[in-house]
């Protein structure tokens, strides 16, 4: 078992047994990591998972706190809990079977290198599924420039310890933008600069006066479905940046975390246009098939490759050969590609739902007409400055219903933090979506007209 599942496993127990109790704020990261001897990014990944399961929630980067546990009579009175802020894919929908024979399939064919380490690269057969898989969207790239990695995360930290080029130092981020990677900027103390990232696009403007003034490695960037925001850039946009990247030789880190969501074949990825060597690709698998898998695979330019190669053999060992066995026969036998579309038309009606609730809520309810109807499964609602967020967040969870807001999304001093509450409906069935959403309606009425109560 992993260090970051034993703390995780060791938490849940102290959680069970009433060592832990409702509403108690778990330690710092910090604190944890010191008092357990482990690593921050251990103490990070264990207290995600909890958060994931329902054992903690989130409170206005305050951090982590204990849930009430009400799981066994919500169970027997057959109420259900209604998810719209998890990320994870819908568990309902995934063909556990299929996955199931793949990893048997795995164990009999790979069982000689389940023994063994020396594929720092990644298992090539896996490598040669994903370069075909990436040309469908417009990635392409040599096998020598593709690594995989414990999962996308994995990889970033790669990118922020390693040297570049360049010898610059300073990582730019958009503003909102992802929340583990500035958790870990923030615990290492790296040098980082922000840029305002909004449902319009990116302030191109403010990104190329940071490539001229400031000494930037990389700038991290979601071009499509960006979380939390689920907007994409437009084509313009992307041939901008990539222009710039070009004009000032700063590296673009491209997550392009669901791109096996994208359903219009015009929105290419920034990589399309990349002509200079300038665009790092990531790809996740976590989105469309499970998190616990921990693949992901990153495209690098010839320049970064020997050295990235370096620090994930120092960093990362060898990912998972079992579990890159198992996506490589569940791939090459066509399972992915039927999955893929199983979920492509759930997600499609939950996102047609969406689009539909928000634009009738709008009506009798103002605040709703803020939320922009994204191509995605994730939005977000703008909220008052002085809203209490965290008010509504426990009111919602008192009626089943969790929900997050964007506060962990903002670096601690971001210039461009705003009040929005998150919300996602991968793990929501179609038809819960609006009366859910009329209940968050209801409540943000009830706080608007009565804050304090």
């Amino acid at each position: 078992m992993t260090k970051h599942l034993q703390l995780a496993t060791l938490l849940e127990q102290q959680i069970r047994d009433g060592t832990l109790s409702a509403g108690e704020k778990l330690p710092s990261i910090r604190q944890m990591s010191t008092d357990r001897g482990c690593s921050p990014a251990t103490v990070v990944r264990a207290y995600e998972q909890l958060a994931r399961d329902r054992w903690l929630y989130v409170m206005n980067r305050s951090g982590y706190y204990v849930a009430r546990q009400q799981l066994d009579s919500q169970q027997d009175h057959g109420i259900q809990r209604i998810d719209m802020a998890s990320a994870a894919p819908a568990a309902e929908i995934f063909p556990f079977e299929d996955f199931q024979s793949s990893l048997q399939g795995a164990m009999h064919i790979y069982r000689d290198q389940l023994f063994t380490y020396g594929m720092p690269q990644g298992l090539p057969p896996l490598l040669e599924e994903i370069r075909q898989q990436l040309e469908e969207v417009q990635v392409f790239a040599r096998s020598s420039q593709l690594h995989i990695t414990s999962g996308v995360h994995r990889a970033l930290s790669i990118l922020t310890m390693m040297p570049f080029p360049s010898g610059r130092e300073t990582i730019l981020i958009e503003q909102p933008g992802y929340h583990l990677l500035i958790e870990m900027l923030e615990t290492l103390n790296v040098s980082v600069q922000e840029v305002q990232r909004t449902s319009e696009g990116l302030d191109l403007e403010r990104v190329e006066e940071s490539f001229r003034q400031e000494e930037i490695k990389f700038f991290y960037v979601m071009p499509r479905f960006h979380n939390p925001l689920g907007t994409s850039l437009t084509k313009r946009q992307k041939k901008k940046l990539v222009a710039l990247a070009h004009k000032y030789d700063v590296y673009l880190v491209e997550d392009d975390y669901l791109s096996d969501l994208e359903q219009q074949s015009s929105n290419d990825p920034l990589y399309a246009y990349d002509m200079s060597g300038h665009v790092i690709y990531l790809k996740s698998y976590s989105k469309i098939l499970f998190p616990g898998l921990r693949i992901g695979a990153a495209v690098l330019p010839d320049a970064l490759i020997d050295t990235f190669a370096r620090y994930k053999s120092m960093l990362d060992v060898d990912s998972s050969v079992l579990s890159q066995a198992a996506l490589h026969v569940y791939i090459q036998n066509g399972m992915f590609a039927r999955y893929r579309r199983i979920v492509l038309d759930a997600y499609r009606e939950r996102i047609q739902q969406l689009r539909h609730a928000l634009q009738t809520l709008a009506t009798d309810h103002p605040l709703f007409a803020g939320a922009k109807q994204t191509d995605t499964i994730h939005t977000i609602l703008p909220l008052p400055a002085n809203f209490p967020t965290g008010m509504l967040i426990r009111r919602l969870a008192e009626q089943q219903i969790t929900v997050d807001s964007t506060d962990r999304y903002f670096l601690s001093s971001s210039l461009y933090r705003s009040n929005q509450l998150r919300i996602n409906v991968s793990n929501v069935p179609a038809e819960q979506i609006e009366s859910a959403l009329r209940t968050v309606a209801h409540e943000i009425d009830r706080l608007l007209i009565s804050p304090r109560n």
